[in-house]
């Protein structure tokens, strides 16, 4: 799998990943303590609306953003962005009042929003290679699962050394250097559209390819299944082990590192997985594991039951969500490549908008037994539409979109078919298009 590091642009655009994403996360830390100092008891509250605030940045931010970049060249894009975000870091030790944390969280997160799928769409165009591509896939979902290990341990290690203002300094220190990374190397540019719309029409662009693809419609329902599991381990682990096993922080973070180590784990396998199985068996198989994970965890009453049920939900995590950057790429031609990476960006995580207060207002107002049973019961009827939105053999070619193809346009003269579109079905032609 390192050996894809070999190649010096995607290296260096991994490794401006790897360090914007530890300073995101010494900023997580520093925003508790920031909400504390500011409103003590309160401080849940201002932080649970400052994780709402970030969800609707990415839910509705990133297909405007894709759509008015579209003429700017990435690198300029990617940078600028990153600059945003490190001015918004170094101002935020120096708020004195809540609702500048509102305001300047919303203009972080809406930056991420706009930086985060522009950046995974240009790696497929990076590593045209299919092989090549999975394995940027896995190592990326490495650095996610890395990056909940890591930071937390690197802010603790900080905190003993200064104050908790140097965090925030960490983290623009990360988005600086991952800004230098993008700058050191040329970045493929993309393939622009021939056709110009409007900006809303380009934003709308890409959920549109969402609902006329069937394995993209599947991929939807596989995105809730995704965020209802994920949020039950995110929200309910420190109900579980502190508040009804009556254990420390210490073994929370270990109940989160045992979810993380099994996410790791199924990311160094499947790029082997991927080359003898289909993508979507891997996923729907994933999103199995998330499901039977919830229906087990109900008796457990122990860590020592909670952490292997943890590292299994975690293999599910990654199984499920890491080849659908494979699917975007097969799907679409390579001007739509960002359109359809910002409306995944943006699905994916409005399931996260409904899937965190379901699983926190269930676990807080019912039992965590009860929680377990309605996200698995809704997981199981996503599931259920996954399968049916996602035939097992889906044919070749799907009704094209464009309403302004002629005979001889290459999209129908190479099938014989008007209103062909040429969305090439990996069951069908596994080859890399």
């Amino acid at each position: 799998m390192l050996d894809i590091l070999k190649h010096r642009t995607y290296r260096h655009l991994f490794f401006a990943q790897v360090v914007a994403l530890l300073g995101t996360g010494l900023a997580t830390v520093a925003l508790s303590i920031v909400a504390f100092n500011l409103a003590a008891d309160e401080a849940g509250k201002v932080l649970g609306t400052a994780m709402a605030i970030k969800m609707v940045a990415y839910v509705l931010i990133a297909p405007l953003a894709s759509a008015l970049a579209e003429n700017v060249p990435r690198r300029v894009m990617l940078v600028s962005l990153d600059l945003v975000r490190a001015a918004i870091a170094l101002a935020l030790p120096f708020v004195t009042e809540i609702w500048e944390v509102y305001l300047l969280i919303a203009v972080l997160q809406s930056a991420s929003a706009a930086f985060t799928p522009i950046f995974q769409s240009t790696i497929p165009d990076t590593l045209p290679n299919e092989a090549d591509y999975t394995k940027a896939l896995s190592l990326s979902r490495l650095a996610y699962d890395m990056e909940n290990l890591v930071s937390p341990a690197l802010a603790a290690l900080l905190l003993v050394f200064t104050s908790w203002q140097a965090l925030f300094s960490g983290t623009v220190i990360g988005f600086i250097a991952s800004a230098l990374l993008v700058t050191s190397v040329v970045i493929p540019s993309g393939i622009k559209s021939e056709k110009r719309s409007g900006v809303y029409a380009r934003a709308r662009r890409g959920f549109d390819l969402f609902t006329a693809t069937p394995r993209l419609r599947g991929v939807i329902a596989l995105n809730l299944v995704v965020s209802l599991a994920g949020a039950m381990v995110i929200v309910n682990t420190v109900v579980l082990v502190q508040g009804q096993f009556g254990l420390t922080e210490q073994h929370t973070a270990m109940a989160f590192a045992a979810f993380g180590g099994g996410s790791m784990l199924a990311a160094l396998a499947l790029p082997a997985m991927l080359q003898r199985w289909q993508d979507r068996q891997v996923m729907l198989t994933g999103a199995v594991i998330l499901i039977s994970g919830l229906i087990v965890a109900l008796p457990v009453n122990s860590l020592a039951w909670l952490l292997p049920v943890w590292a299994w939900l975690g293999i599910g995590f990654s199984a499920a969500q890491t080849p659908i950057g494979r699917l975007l790429t097969r799907s679409v031609h390579g001007q739509d490549r960002p359109a359809v990476f910002a409306a995944q960006f943006s699905l994916s995580h409005a399931g996260w908008l409904v899937a965190y207060p379901l699983a926190g207002w269930l676990g807080a107002f019912a039992s965590i037994q009860i929680t377990l049973l309605i996200l698995a019961g809704l997981a199981v009827v996503a599931l259920v539409s996954a399968i049916k939105l996602w035939p097992a053999n889906d044919p070749i070619e799907l009704l094209h979109l464009h309403d302004d193809l002629t005979e001889d346009h290459p999209h129908t003269a190479s099938s014989g078919r008007e209103h062909a579109h040429p969305y090439i079905i990996d069951s069908l032609h596994p080859k890399w298009p």
